[in-house]
């Protein structure tokens, strides 16, 4: 299929379900990204989109649906840093819940750990060396 000037060019946000948006900004400003968005829209309802500070793509933080039911998920969302091991001991000392240690399964396969945010959601660190 020939490329086009409408061609898909990248992942701007993933957008995660939080219950409690408040709390969401609280805990993703404390491990370090931005909010770079709030506006009300919808009746209600607020637009927030959170960023990591070297990053591009980010987190947008949206209330549920109404009338459905809240379920934390593994996002499949991957944060990337030059040092996992700094990364995680911050993390361990703001009481993020993560996980008891940075895996190391060998190459490919970088070092890396799972994170939960206050909603529950699992999202990975990997160390890529700059």
């Amino acid at each position: 299929m020939p490329v086009t000037k409408t061609a898909l060019r990248g992942i701007s946000l993933v957008c995660v379900t939080t219950p409690d948006q408040d709390k969401a900004v609280t805990f993703y400003e404390s491990i370090g990204f931005e909010k770079r968005t709030d506006e009300p829209f919808g009746g209600g309802y607020r637009w927030i989109e959170m960023y990591p500070p070297e990053g591009e793509t980010g987190i947008a933080l949206a209330p549920p649906p109404e009338g459905s039911t809240f379920e934390p998920a593994q996002t499949g969302i991957t944060l990337t840093t030059a040092d996992v091991e700094a990364v995680h001991a911050e993390m361990v000392d703001k009481g993020v819940d993560v996980d008891a240690e940075v895996s190391r399964m060998g190459d490919p396969v970088p070092p890396m750990f799972w994170f939960r945010d206050p909603s529950g959601h699992s999202l990975m660190v990997v160390e890529q060396p700059e």
